[in-house]
């Protein structure tokens, strides 16, 4: 998805003296209304280096070593991070709380930072720095608001509000628990969770400004506020995945993001649990600060960087499998310990620990990620096997609806949706619909093309991670539907076959009917007729010869009527000119007919060859529908009736010099009737205006199927 929300300027912004060039105009314009947006990570960057100086300097141990264990530069490093996504983000959008937000967010943790080295290096063994218990309480108390911090963020990102209903109230409350944790770390005393230093120099309290509580309470409650604020976390975490759940559009987008920092964020805290390394801990509070804020930032400024579900997958996949790697080596770890003793050294432990990842890394990774990627995103890695099965279940599946239910149970189990539906439109203006599983609230429409002609409709869930779609499932979807439009396709001829043949049976009994109602309302009452004078004129021959005459003159007649009649008769059924002059004759005579004074009308054809009978018989009826309504509506000077045959088809051309048609016209009966019956037999015409002025009407009328081509020429 595109991020919708950022403004763009048509064209290049003006320059003046001491505006810079080639820079964007948002950023440009935030740059001029907030330049103070810059002053925080500048100033970030101070304290860091700062940091850096006073842990170059700090001794190898010492008092303050021990109230502060560990650099603080590290803490800088992430305070630093964190200035640097806020610039990203308000050089995006100046207005962005979000930015402000992580930016002071960096400020603090830099100043924690500070706190740390300023510790380590101003605690001597005979006396401290200036400002040391301000420090000591700032690093050991107020550094308990971070938690906090990245709880509140998780929990109002990205609209800056709480969820609705008993989310928003449980994250209130979860929020409201961590905030009176911090109060109570605040002011009450260290007790025994302190660090505990001996010979403190003189003026150095740890229990500066807190108040007078017992601290055997203090030490009581130390579990319940850690327990508040795990539980705040995980509350915090859970609220993401609903409001993820909850989303659309774009707001879903950016939620994507937080999604994947969530799940990232709990499998590296699960594998923190597993080590109880310094180092490793510290790379956990780390993470679990950064990931947030760097997923926040790229779901702000661009969202569709990369694939999220890839890579969320991707996260799944590589955290269970350090998860795996990592139990199974402290469970063969433990089990050579009990087995062996002490006897392993840390040599043997590492090549141990080497040898399990190499055996069970590939294998592990592989199943992982095919049973990950079949969990969060059905079976579309699979394109072969989906397709191919497809195509081998529509040859044995039924025509029409069975072969639509195919599709969809197809489609559903290639992308892991619970709900497909392939709607296609019948010959009869009745639509032909298939559906898998229960329709959800929200859907999205995809249309099903064949040979650029829409025949039908793909329906899909509209919400949900397998719901979204990268170029890669869009290709796998393409061929899916290429399939259905086939079945489609299939299903549509099927219904205009039966109606075809609905439509030749009516039609030959309807011809039959009339050829009835003519030979017997006209021909037999006048050949009855004819039978009567003849009668009447041989029994008045010999009496009255004049009276005979009359009857024969009236019998000749309505002989002339009825050859009349019997020329009708078979000029409807196929015009005789056709079978006296051949078709390039017959369109010959026509034009003669119709040619006068005011227009000239010609026939061009080289040699047609043998023609198939409704072939001739339909190019003689389209080119003199057109010759007519040339006559009728063209206002021509000149109009020109041109065949050719290539050995498959014949092309009917009619064109003339006239007015043209009109752009909103509508279709009449006579340029319906061009299209039926170009289209009885396969074939296809069009009525085009050309640019030097008049009409250009053509048919390409097909007189023999194409050859199938032998196997050896395919390959």
């Amino acid at each position: 998805m595109v991020d919708k929300t950022r403004a763009t300027l048509a064209g290049p912004a003006p320059t003046g003296p001491g505006r810079p060039h080639n820079v964007p105009v948002g950023i440009r314009t935030g740059l001029q209304r907030h330049w103070t947006l810059l002053v925080l990570p500048a100033l970030t960057a101070a304290v860091l280096a700062l940091t850096i100086a006073l842990d170059l300097a700090t001794p190898a141990s010492g008092p303050g070593v021990e109230l502060a264990p560990g650099y603080g530069w590290s803490y800088g490093v992430l305070g630093l991070l964190l200035a640097g996504l806020a610039t990203v983000v308000l050089l995006h959008d100046v207005r962005q709380r979000f930015g402000w937000a992580l930016a002071w967010l960096g400020v603090f943790w830099v100043l924690d930072a500070l706190a740390q080295s300023y510790v380590r290096y101003g605690v001597r063994p005979d006396d401290a720095l200036p400002a040391m218990n301000g420090a000591l309480w700032f690093l050991d108390r107020f550094g308990a608001f971070l938690p906090v911090t990245v709880a509140a963020l998780l929990m109002i990102f990205p609209t800056g509000r709480f969820l609705e209903g008993r989310w928003g109230r449980a994250c209130q409350a979860a929020l409201a628990l961590m905030c009176l944790t911090v109060l109570a770390i605040l002011v009450s005393p260290s007790g025994t969770r302190g660090p505990h230093v001996e010979d403190l120099p003189p003026g150095v309290d740890l229990d500066w400004a807190s108040l007078p509580v017992p601290a055997d309470i203090a030490d009581r409650a130390v579990p319940v506020g850690v327990a508040f604020t795990i539980g705040g976390l995980f509350v915090a975490m859970a609220s993401v995945v609903v409001r993820y759940r909850r989303s659309e559009g774009l707001e879903r987008d950016r939620m994507r993001w937080l999604l994947w920092s969530v799940i990232a964020m709990a499998i590296i805290v699960g594998l923190g649990f597993l080590s109880e390394v310094r180092a490793v801990q510290d790379t956990v509070v780390f993470l679990v600060a950064a990931l947030p804020a760097v997923a926040m930032t790229i779901a702000i400024v661009r969202p569709s960087v990369v694939p999220i579900e890839d890579l969320v997958g991707r996260t799944v996949v590589y955290g269970a499998l350090s998860l795996v790697l990592v139990v199974v080596d402290l469970a063969v770890l433990a089990l050579l310990t009990s087995a062996l003793g002490d006897t392993l050294d840390q040599r043997q432990v590492v090549l141990t620990v080497l040898l399990l990842t190499a055996a069970l890394y590939g294998p592990l990774r592989q199943r992982l990620s095919r049973g990950v990627r079949r969990l969060m995103l059905g079976n579309r890695a699979n394109r072969y096997d989906a397709v191919a099965g497809l195509a081998s279940t529509l040859e044995t599946a039924d025509e029409g609806a069975g072969q639509l239910a195919v599709v969809a149970r197809a489609v559903a189990s290639a992308f892991g949706v619970g709900f497909v539906s392939v709607e296609v439109e019948r010959s009869g203006g009745e639509r032909l619909v298939a559906t898998y599983g229960d329709r959800p609230d929200q859907t999205r429409t995809l249309p099903i093309t064949y040979r650029d002609q829409e025949v039908g409709r793909l329906v899909l869930p509209a919400k949900g991670l397998r719901s979204r779609l990268s170029r890669r499932d869009e290709q796998l979807l393409g061929d899916l539907v290429r399939q259905a439009a086939t079945a489609a396709r299939t299903s549509r001829l099927a219904d205009e076959l039966q109606e075809s043949r609905e439509q030749l049976v009516v039609a030959r009994e309807e011809e039959r009917r009339r050829i009835r109602r003519d030979l017997h309302d006209g021909l037999g009452p006048a050949l009855s007729g004819m039978v009567f004078r003849l009668e009447s004129a041989r029994l008045l021959v010999d009496r009255d010869p004049e009276a005979a005459k009359g009857h024969l003159a009236a019998t000749s007649e309505n002989v002339q009527e009825v050859v009349a009649d019997v020329r009708r008769l078979v000029h409807d059924l196929r015009p005789p000119a056709l079978d006296d002059l051949g078709l390039v004759g017959a369109l010959r005579q026509q034009a003669e007919r119709l040619s006068g004074p005011d227009l000239a009308v010609g026939v061009e054809a080289d040699d047609l060859g043998a023609l198939p009978a409704a072939v001739e018989v339909a190019a003689y009826r389209i080119a003199a529908e057109a010759l007519t309504n040339v006559v009728r509506h063209a206002r021509a000077d000149r109009c020109v009736v041109r065949l050719a045959h290539d050995g498959r088809e014949l092309v009917v051309e009619v064109s003339d010099d006239g007015d043209g048609i009109v752009a909103e016209a509508q279709a009449g009966v006579g340029l319906r009737s061009l299209r039926e019956r170009a289209a009885e037999l396969g074939g296809r015409s069009e009525v085009t205006c050309p640019v030097d002025g008049g009409t250009r009407v053509r048919a390409w009328l097909p007189t023999r199927r194409p050859a199938p081509v032998p196997a050896e020429e395919t390959s």
